[in-house]
């Protein structure tokens, strides 16, 4: 048994996940528990009972004196879940004061440079550890060592309202920010076909022509359109985009969704440029989200879906075969916690914990494709109650 002290960062809807997790984990005897509305965290620690465990602490981490005070409180493992511009700075601090660091973002460039200082320190860096990136990338890792070569990789992710809760002309409720996937709406992709990298501009990324449909075992069809950027990934796996006839990231809607946003794109309601009425500039994503986003909620009774899905294609021995891995997570009506905050927190929360507890002794900077142990991933996760489920054709 292992008495770790955690350091989390953000109590947001992840942050309360991984809260949730920390508590309940044995292995996990302290928590300091810091955001910036510090009465608004003390009476939720509080009303779920957390304060034999948790000691809530005030952050501005703007603040570099207030963030390095935190740390020299010497926690074991640092768990990052602010918004990602303090991203570089936590990371510093982190090898500055000797501490292990998980955080849910994208390597950046600064926090590559610290892989090797961090090695020398003893220090893990596990980043990309939580739904999209994280499970995706775990499960993407597995499936690629069966494989002799990798023709197929397509990668899907998706946080949706469960049936019951479509109640709107989007098929969508919103359970992060709004603004957020207005973002992701209007943004180039990258798509590698037929050993080229393709770019798919941010005004046609719902173009018929750029989707299709997923058939997933007990959600039916669901439409999958291009997004973000599938090359970066290349360095990262070792493989040559000549080599791959196709490679996608993909997010999932329910059917209809993509024809909307198509209608907006086109009508540029999702313009860059803002829009000037009667003198006042208005941003047109800021706009939306404020005038949709209260009509979209979900309910304290409905669930989201959150689903990550991998499909690799290739040839083993000579034979072509393919492997499916997949996560289907609900809501947890009990806890309150939404099945995307759960897939991103709890995730972060049992990286925290194994490397900690020394099941993940790796150090310097880590990537979730190459050095998670998978069975011990996967079994952490089913005791949480997510399920990967495999198929091997």
């Amino acid at each position: 048994m292992h008495s770790l002290k955690i350091l989390l960062l953000g109590i947001g809807m992840q942050g309360k996940a991984a809260l949730h997790d920390l508590v309940n984990s044995s292995n996990v005897s302290q928590i300091i528990a810091a955001d910036r509305d510090i009465k608004l965290l003390e009476a939720y620690i509080s009303d779920c009972g957390y304060v034999d465990k948790v000691i809530c602490r005030y952050l501005d981490a703007s603040n570099k004196a207030n963030l390095e005070r935190l740390f020299a409180e010497k926690p074991d493992v640092v768990i990052d879940l602010l918004p990602v511009p303090f991203m570089d700075d936590v990371a510093i601090t982190a090898v500055k004061y000797n501490c292990h660091l998980v955080n849910t973002f994208y390597t950046s460039p600064k926090i590559r440079e610290l892989s090797d200082e961090a090695k020398n320190k003893n220090i893990t860096i596990l980043p990309e550890f939580g739904l999209d990136p994280g499970i995706d990338l775990v499960l993407l890792g597995r499936a690629l060592q069966y494989f002799d070569n990798v023709s197929v990789i397509k990668s899907y992710g998706a946080g949706i309202p469960e049936p019951e809760a479509i109640d709107n002309p989007l098929k969508y409720k919103v359970t992060w920010t709004f603004e957020g996937v207005l973002r992701a709406y209007h943004r180039t992709a990258y798509l590698i076909q037929s050993g080229q990298i393709n770019e798919i501009k941010d005004t046609e990324i719902f173009n018929s022509e750029n989707i299709h449909e997923v058939e997933i075992k007990g959600l039916g069809k669901l439409e999958a359109y291009p997004n973000g950027d599938s090359s970066k990934y290349l360095s990262l796996l070792g493989i040559d985009e000549k080599e791959l006839k196709l490679m996608g990231r993909y997010t999932l809607r329910w059917p209809g969704h993509c024809a909307f946003w198509k209608a907006l794109v086109d009508l540029h309601m999702l313009d860059d440029e803002p829009v000037k009425i009667e003198g006042i500039s208005v941003d047109r994503k800021k706009f939306l989200a404020a005038v949709i986003e209260p009509h979209i909620r979900l309910a304290d009774e409905e669930r989201d879906i959150a689903l990550v899905r991998i499909e690799v294609e290739g040839k083993k021995d000579g034979e072509e075969k393919r492997r499916i891995y997949q996560v289907i997570d609900y809501r947890d009506l009990e806890t309150g916690l939404t099945a995307m905050s759960r897939t991103v927190g709890y995730t972060a929360s049992i990286g925290a914990i194994l490397i900690g507890t020394g099941k993940i002794s790796k150090r310097g900077l880590l990537s979730p494709v190459r050095d998670i142990p998978y069975e011990l991933f996967v079994d952490e996760l089913k005791k949480r109650n997510i399920h990967v489920s495999e198929k091997f054709e």
